[in-house]
């Protein structure tokens, strides 16, 4: 009957307006997500950019590491190099001192005429044992030195692994960050559909809820015009029932 079909569309109508209001929900709670998705996105790329400058200051910490380790390495080439200098010095020292031996035993067995001699040969023995003095105190810090230069490598070369290491865990860091990035922007593109799906379900839940209403408005002036109808055919009938007498 049209009172069934009037009840039926106004419980329509208010089914609809509640799912409309739920999906009104859905939409906010979608853009709550958006949003933090948003913040999301920014925080990664600050941090993207956090991993990038570390990357670039790793990598030129591990060419100013390879440069000084490059300089350290000749600095010990160089010891090594007058180590050698130093020895020849030393050999020269040894024969010039022994040269200073032989003369003052000449100076001796020429007697009053090698004393002039004798003391000209001392006095050359004397430098001789100077600069070989001088020469052993210049090898053993040459020796330090060379020493701590290879502990100097040796240093630079874990600070080297260690910044290489740092630089890994960087481009780790990164890798993992475009990762999330790409992840982040696909929950974007999928919130944004659901948004939009859902503004449709909005929309159509409206148009059910306009349409019921209508109906039930139909309904309303059926059962009206129904009524009227009754009403005319009642009085027709008395009419005819007086018409009949």
């Amino acid at each position: 009957t049209s009172q069934q079909m009037a009840g039926n569309a106004e419980e329509t109508s208010a089914q609809a307006n509640v799912v409309s209001a739920a999906s009104e929900q859905v939409n906010q709670n979608i853009q709550t997500v958006a949003t933090g998705s948003e913040e999301m996105s920014a925080s990664i790329k600050e941090i993207a950019h956090n991993a990038t400058q570390a990357t670039k200051v790793t990598s030129d910490a591990v060419q100013l590491a390879d440069t000084t380790n490059k300089t350290v390495t000749k600095l010990g080439d160089s010891s090594a190099e007058i180590g050698q200098v130093i020895k020849v010095i030393t050999s020269i020292a040894e024969q010039t001192n022994l040269l200073a031996l032989n003369a003052t035993i000449e100076a001796a067995r020429a007697g009053e005429a090698g004393k002039g001699f004798a003391v000209v040969a001392n006095e050359v023995k004397e430098l001789a044992n100077q600069t070989a003095k001088a020469t052993e105190d210049i090898s053993n810090k040459i020796q330090a030195i060379q020493t701590d230069t290879q502990s100097a490598v040796d240093a630079i070369g874990k600070i080297s692994t260690v910044i290489g290491q740092i630089s890994d865990i960087s481009n780790t860091i990164a890798s993992a960050v475009e990762e999330q990035s790409a992840t982040t922007n696909e929950i974007t593109r999928n919130v944004t559909e659901a948004s939009r799906g859902s503004q449709e379900i909005a929309q159509n839940i409206t148009g059910v809820a306009e349409a019921a209403h209508s109906t039930t408005q139909g309904a309303s002036d059926t059962q009206a015009a129904s009524d009227e109808l009754a009403k005319l055919a009642a009085e027709l009938q008395s009419v005819v029932n007086e018409f009949n007498n």
